[in-house]
């Protein structure tokens, strides 16, 4: 007859960190209309009106401007999202992801 196994009891290690954020970053470029680029703000991050119109100008007057911080994976999906779209229109816009501090 087999002897019973004697288990301990194991506490799982239930401490979770959330995903670290990311920026998405648009850079400025002679060609992308800034039409585009705002209703690429109001179709991919919500954005009003009147703050699209804004960041755009942010956009080209600084040539680049953090325009969301989402965790890694939402923040690379939109990135592939908007260029995507602009390469459909026909536009370079270049969208970089970096770590948000």
């Amino acid at each position: 007859m087999a002897s019973p196994e004697v288990r301990s009891k194991i506490k799982p290690d239930i401490s979770v960190k959330e995903p670290p954020n990311y920026k998405v970053i648009y850079l400025n470029d002679d060609q992308t209309s800034m039409e585009f680029v705002v209703g690429s703000l109001i179709e991919h991050f919500s954005y009003p009106q009147q703050q699209a119109v804004e960041k755009t100008n942010e956009v080209h007057v600084h040539g680049a401007s953090t325009v969301a911080v989402l965790p890694y994976e939402m923040a690379e999906q939109k990135g592939i999202e908007v260029t995507l779209d602009a390469r459909a229109e026909g536009f370079p816009l270049q969208v970089k992801i970096e770590p948000a501090e």
